[in-house]
């Protein structure tokens, strides 16, 4: 049996010194999960339990990207998150036992068309295109756990053309990582490939073409990507 059409080719991303690859099976976001950003978008960060959004596996970029202006926006925004690299799928995972399920760790960026996303929520529709559109979920190598540990706390950061636009701390998250794999297992079966967006601190803002992004994470290095027309 054959397909009728061909079949895409399947995402993956880069694991640190190391020919292998690591599939990318589903990404899921954490929406506002830095009290400072979720005061700058509007939320309440000591009320909101987290809410999770998704993009589409292949819109998936890797470090050094050249990402071209995405159409209908003028406020493209970045995000800088710590992203988890699932290893071992499960259900209703145990947050004791949640970091057993953690292959390894990356940085990412989730770029967002802000305009659409906010003309989606004030007519209360669904905001998926203002997320899950090409090149949207850039994402450096993977470090594995078992090299780098389990990340509680350390730097985040974002440069832009040389210039720090966003600086914080992973201890600042509001839900910490075994929290938010234990909690998205309560909605879905996680699987082995899924990458897990943390959220981003305060400090999000537009890009233009032309500007040059580096993105950082105390133990992980650098996310390099630039934005071209």
């Amino acid at each position: 049996m054959g397909f009728v059409l061909p079949p895409p080719a399947a995402p993956s991303i880069a694991v640190v010194d190391s020919e292998d690859r690591c599939p990318v099976r589903r990404i899921f976001c954490v929406g506002r999960n830095y009290a400072d950003h979720a005061k700058e978008m509007g939320g309440d960060p000591d009320r909101e339990l987290p809410f999770f959004f998704s993009k589409p596996a292949d819109a998936v970029v890797e470090d050094g990207a050249q990402i071209p202006y995405p159409p209908r926006t003028s406020e493209l925004h970045y995000e800088t998150e710590l992203v988890v690299v699932i290893g071992r799928g499960g259900r209703n995972v145990a947050v004791d036992g949640a970091l057993d399920h953690v292959f390894g760790y990356a940085i990412g960026n989730d770029l967002t068309r802000r305009d659409l996303q906010r003309e989606a929520k004030a007519k209360g529709r669904p905001w998926d295109l203002s997320k899950g559109f090409d090149h949207s979920a850039v994402v450096g190598p993977v470090h594995p756990a078992s090299r780098v540990g389990h990340l509680a706390r350390g730097y985040i950061r974002l440069d832009v053309g040389g210039e720090r636009r966003q600086e914080a701390d992973l201890a600042d998250m509001i839900w910490s990582v075994p929290e938010i794999v234990s909690i998205l297992s309560s909605y879905v079966a996680l699987a082995p490939g899924d990458l897990i967006y943390t959220g981003t601190p305060a400090g999000v803002g537009p890009l233009r073409p032309g500007d040059d992004c580096v993105a950082t994470v105390e133990g992980l290095g650098a996310l390099e990507f630039s934005i071209v027309r």
